[in-house]
């Protein structure tokens, strides 16, 4: 596959998941431009026993977390600290917020199984692959993570 096709085709779905992790467009754009130049660089490694969207994402996670390093060892900013963005499409902005505010609360991997499931489309074996784990741990651990976060918002309520 030609890297402009592969490009057009996946980066969508990278974009949304960075979007996901960071809560900043601007950011996630681009950590997707440095998702896809690391891809070109590692594309020798990939060997095809995953799918390029879980192989692009792993790397985007990556992209990510180093960005979380240098921007920590610059400003003291963490994951923690980032306000993530409301999708016009879903509930009101206030509800959204708060529901972002609450699922960034939720313990790894917990956190970022929600967001996988809530912006990409993602099965639960693909995201089992991210993780170096089955499709059984990802589904269990999704579950447990719905949970903690009903019982969150359910304190929130109180």
């Amino acid at each position: 596959m030609e890297l402009d096709e592969t490009f057009r085709k996946y980066a969508d779905t990278v974009f949304r998941y960075l979007t996901a992790l960071c809560g900043n467009p601007d950011l996630a754009e681009e950590l997707t431009q440095e998702t896809f130049f690391r891809a070109v660089k590692s594309a020798n490694r990939f060997d095809g026993k995953v799918k390029v969207t879980t192989w692009l994402c792993q790397i985007a996670k990556n992209a990510y977390f180093s960005h979380l390093k240098k921007e920590k060892r610059r400003h003291g900013v963490s994951i923690d600290d980032m306000e993530i963005p409301v999708e016009k499409d879903m509930l009101d902005r206030e509800n959204c917020r708060e529901l972002y505010k609450t699922v960034h609360r939720l313990d790894e991997p917990y956190r970022e199984i929600v967001l996988l499931r809530m912006h990409t489309d993602m099965n639960f074996a693909e995201i089992g692959e991210i993780f170096g784990k089955s499709e059984g741990w990802a589904r269990v651990t999704f579950y447990r993570g719905k949970e903690k976060l009903k019982n969150l918002l359910e304190e929130e309520l109180t």
